[in-house]
């Protein structure tokens, strides 16, 4: 199948709930793409293609909790390297480094394990979805702090009108599908 044809299939993949979890919000549900191996085959060839296309070597895979979850360690196994979990602070064992950021309404704290990457590893952070930019910036806020080379952030949709990709500069972004 060829790369236009998968982002086709993992584009119609892709359900609407207009005004969910709130009037005015438009949720893009990837629910279908994981019931669907096909589509969840698509995107993780695409996200494959896309980083061998672009970097010669990558050392990890680090996904963002939850639902990077679902997607890096499909894509860290094609490579034959690592997949290290970042996660809501206080769900990771032994030591950790954290780092708090801004929610519409309130904080949130995200965490990494001390060991999960050494320095100077070069490292693609994934998540599903990439909207205000606050989780992704956070994550890569953790990862410099662990001396961490950060390729890319990888998302199976970006919603271009909330501008997260502007506040992860100078970090690039990929995403398969985009959205207003």
């Amino acid at each position: 199948m060829a790369e236009q044809e998968k982002e086709a299939l993992l584009r119609a993949s892709i359900r609407d709930f207009p005004d969910f979890p709130s009037a005015g919000i438009c949720f893009r549900d990837i629910t279908p793409v994981l019931k669907d191996p096909n589509a969840f085959s698509a995107a993780i060839d695409l996200f494959e293609s896309y980083l061998r296309k672009n970097y010669g070597n990558i050392d990890v895979i680090a996904g963002l909790d939850s639902r990077g979850f679902l997607f890096g360690p499909a894509l860290a196994q094609r490579f034959g390297i690592g997949f290290v979990l970042i996660r809501k602070k206080g769900k990771l064992p032994g030591p950790t480094e954290s780092v708090s950021y801004a929610l519409e309404y309130g904080k949130a704290e995200i965490e990494i394990q001390t060991d999960a990457v050494a320095p100077g590893q070069k490292v693609v952070i994934i998540d599903d979805l990439l909207a205000t930019g606050g989780t992704m910036s956070a994550a890569c806020e953790l990862l410099k702090r662990r001396n961490a080379n950060i390729l890319v952030c990888l998302v199976l949709i970006e919603l271009t009108s909330l501008k997260g990709a502007d506040k992860l500069q100078p970090h690039q972004v990929h995403s398969l599908l985009k959205y207003e």
